[in-house]
């Protein structure tokens, strides 16, 4: 893990951190020699995209086009 003073990293800190998310490597910030804090890279993370999301969730069974058959004892309403 690579260490930087803290006064170093004060003065370069946006291009510290998007070298630590280029390279995906952590960075350790010290001040007087001794460790103050530790830069790591963000998680990946998956986009939020909904479509598409239950793919795979779901399975048909039988026909899903032919009628369900229930409307044949069914007797329409006259006037």
């Amino acid at each position: 893990m690579r260490e930087i003073p803290i006064s170093k990293f004060k003065a370069t800190c946006l291009a510290v951190l998007e070298e630590v998310r280029r390279t995906r490597t952590p960075l350790r910030v010290t001040r007087f020699g001794r460790p103050i804090a530790e830069v790591v890279p963000p998680s990946v993370t998956h986009p939020e995209i909904w479509l598409g999301c239950m793919k795979g969730e779901m399975r048909v069974v039988g026909d899903i086009v032919k009628p369900i058959g229930a409307f044949d004892s069914w007797k329409p309403a006259r006037r």
